[in-house]
């Protein structure tokens, strides 16, 4: 096909979402290079991310623009080899295994702490805000992090587990507002460090650690934004881990994205340059991985907030990138636009979910009363 016939077949199919090549609209798409368009329709999103790391195009409104294209679900259109490769990787091979479980570790966490403090504001928590009562991102987190420990009923002299413990922030949350002592556990060796110092003079211990290797006793058990990286293979098992770690009497908090599908489909984009081995689970996995381990006493859901918390990330990197400028080149700052904006288009077009899921052993006695 030649690349006039690939220019117009892009264009028509723009049209469907209200979005105009090199239109005026701050949600149109100006093209810098047309060699673009044989490459999105050969290689799907890969090749569209791939195209605008490179420079071949621009949207002024980037988080808009993705956001009118999954409205019109163009994604659908876009579907290529690599597409099918990457999805049936995910579902027959088990990428979250081994020395696979600390990849994305080494990929996307790993990859500086300089740029982590520079977006996420003044605490290091990188999963979604709760923005009910909250006017800006700190606020949010702070939010999130307290609405968790009230939802696990913590007590002074509890032993808490956070699998997937991050910077260590909630650990330390946790620690300080409610006097608990507690384990965290990550695959960053950045993060372990970083944890283990800000923690410092707390009772908490921060592990380089599989989350398969925990087995032990805590009073309660939490987990955000680690559950996208367990993989549709382990998602009994990581449930199972969990069930052993808890006294009959404990809650288990789960804060991840969700689906709305009834499969998950890695994007291949995400998949090479962002999150490598990870997968979003889908509402029907999650409850059958849990069936007859857990009690579900309560299922949240605030996806909406993902949208904010990601346009404010996006204007702190943006903010700190003269100084990150020094270490990371114009094509990675590409990059980075790319996967915040499209990310937080997924979360304003309603298409993936933020859960908190709050778990029981066997059921709260008398039943539980949901915190918001």
């Amino acid at each position: 096909m030649s690349q006039n016939s690939l220019k117009a077949r892009a264009a028509g199919l723009l049209e469907l979402a209200g979005i105009h090549l090199d239109g005026p609209a701050p949600t149109d798409l100006r093209v810098h290079d047309e060699r673009m368009f044989s490459r999105v329709f050969a290689h799907g999103t890969l090749g569209f991310g791939e195209s605008y790391m490179e420079g071949w195009w621009d949207a002024e409104d980037l988080p808009g623009m993705f956001t009118r294209l999954l409205g019109a679900r163009l994604d659908t259109e876009l579907k290529s080899l690599d597409t099918l490769m990457t999805h049936m990787k995910a579902r027959f091979f088990n990428l979250q295994r081994g020395e696979h479980a600390f990849e994305v570790g080494r990929t996307h966490y790993d990859l500086g702490n300089d740029l982590f403090k520079a977006m996420l504001g003044k605490r290091l928590v990188y999963s979604c805000g709760y923005w009910a009562q909250a006017g800006n991102l700190d606020d949010a987190q702070v939010a999130k992090l307290d609405l968790i420990c009230r939802k696990l009923r913590l007590k002074p002299g509890q032993r808490v587990l956070d699998i997937g413990c991050g910077w260590g922030e909630a650990l330390k949350y946790a620690a300080e507002a409610y006097g608990v002592q507690g384990v965290g556990i990550t695959v960053s060796q950045e993060q372990a460090d970083y944890a283990s110092s800000l923690c410092a003079g707390l009772p908490v211990e921060i592990r380089l650690q599989d989350y398969r290797e925990v087995d032990e006793p805590f009073d309660a058990i939490f987990s955000i934004g680690m559950f996208e990286h367990v993989g549709v293979l382990n998602y009994r098992t990581y449930f199972e881990v969990a069930r052993r770690c808890l006294p009959d009497n404990g809650l288990f908090v789960l804060h991840c994205i969700g689906s709305n599908g009834s499969i998950n489909r890695p994007d291949p984009w995400i998949e090479k340059y962002i999150f490598p081995n990870s997968m979003i689970p889908t509402a029907a996995q999650t409850a059958t991985a849990l069936q007859d381990l857990f009690v579900v006493e309560d299922w949240h859901n605030f996806g909406a907030d993902y949208s904010l918390t990601l346009d404010a990330w996006r204007t702190n990197f943006d903010t700190g990138w003269p100084q990150l400028s020094q270490r990371y080149d114009d094509r990675f700052r590409r990059m980075w636009h790319y996967y915040l904006a499209a990310s937080a288009a997924v979360f304003r077009s309603r298409r993936n979910q933020l859960w908190q899921l709050t778990l029981s052993p066997h059921g709260v006695a008398g039943g539980y009363r949901v915190p918001r």
